[in-house]
């Protein structure tokens, strides 16, 4: 009885349908688990952001899956051409270019969920959190965004965000501490007024938050880490200060351009990286989507977000695996499964486990 309990009190805090669907659902799953039988899985789809791209990523995927190839060659005539020959051999310094790591990066997501749909069309899907750029693949995914929408609006949206401060003048850098100490640090060097802009950009994960602004702000921050107990600051690679208020010419241009586009229904919720809480309201896509280039990366709440909603399965689709390692470095008291769809052996492998996991 006390499984039974706590199996119900759970399901109800997570959860955040009507009352009565809540107890229903959850009263399912509370006497299927004292009968000895595991509830159904609650699966949560993660997409990666900029940093994930590798030349050859998503080539195995097309070659094993018919689906994932259609999702390319659709891709490939969005961009304009020459996206497919980019993701096979690059260079990597190519790749990286903000205008061309946004679409290559939402292509080989939606590779990956068009090849896992093909095998599992059954799947239910709990909610997606997508980091920063990974929000406009979730968006592809859930079908807000029809693909050819997609692939022209993050290149744009690539454009602005590389082209709203000049090269050199911004940076970013990732301080590993908590929180609370790193947002001292920044309110301390704005304090001091010399250095230009500095803003908290991304809460990736218990001890690591990024600070986004002003070159010399950034360096400011670096030099004052200690006196604030943040044991190491690491200098990012990127070519802007993303989500931060440097960004605002560029949000207000891409305000310009995602207005033109009509957001779909979704097909399941999207825990926001401005809220962190789940939306499936296709008339809050646009505001969401707009004000997150600007505003900070609340991933740390995002995760939080999903295991709060019972996710306890996770399935990171496209490059890399940097957010499911994330997950399980910082939420180690969380018992979660994570897959990976990195390349067509982990799709295999992932598709496998859930076949034999959730029953379909």
């Amino acid at each position: 009885m006390l499984a039974h309990g706590a199996f119900l009190i759970s399901c109800i805090e997570a959860e955040s349908r009507p009352v009565v669907a809540k107890i229903s659902e959850c009263e399912r799953d509370a006497n299927q688990a004292v009968n000895g039988i595991m509830p159904p899985m609650r699966i949560a789809l993660l997409f990666p952001g900029q940093g994930s791209q590798v030349v050859g990523m998503g080539q195995d995927l097309a070659a094993a899956s018919a689906a994932a190839a259609d999702i390319l060659a659709r891709a490939d005539a969005a961009f304009g051409g020459g996206l497919a020959t980019l993701l096979a051999t690059g260079p990597q310094d190519l790749l990286t270019r903000t205008t061309n790591a946004q679409p290559a990066l939402l292509t080989v997501s939606t590779m990956a969920w068009a090849a896992l749909r093909e095998a599992l069309p059954d799947l239910t899907i709990t909610a997606a959190a997508g980091h920063s750029l990974g929000e406009f693949s979730a968006l592809t995914a859930a079908g807000a965004l029809t693909l050819e929408e997609a692939v022209p609006l993050v290149r744009d949206r690539g454009a602005y965000m590389q082209e709203a401060v000049p090269v050199g003048e911004g940076a970013m850098a990732a301080c590993l501490a908590e929180a609370p100490a790193v947002e001292a640090l920044v309110a301390a060097v704005q304090a001091e007024g010399a250095h230009g802009v500095l803003a908290l950009a991304n809460f990736n994960g218990p001890g690591q938050v990024v600070i986004s602004g002003s070159a010399a702000a950034v360096e400011r921050a670096r030099l004052l880490a200690a006196e604030h107990g943040i044991r190491k600051v690491i200098p990012l690679e990127v070519s802007a200060p993303f989500h931060s208020p440097l960004m605002q010419p560029a949000q207000d241009r891409f305000a310009d351009r995602f207005a033109k586009i009509t957001i779909h229904p979704l097909a399941f919720p999207i825990v926001t990286n401005l809220e962190a809480t789940p939306n499936q309201d296709a008339a809050r896509v646009h505001d969401l989507g707009i004000r997150q280039i600007t505003a900070p990366v609340r991933w740390t709440a995002c995760c939080d977000q999903l295991l709060a909603l019972g996710c306890d399965t996770f399935i990171e689709l496209g490059a890399g695996s940097v957010l499911s390692n994330m997950l399980k470095r910082g939420w180690k008291d969380h018992p979660v499964t994570c897959h990976t769809t990195v390349d067509a052996a982990a799709l295999t492998a992932t598709i496998a486990a859930l076949r034999e996991t959730a029953h379909v």
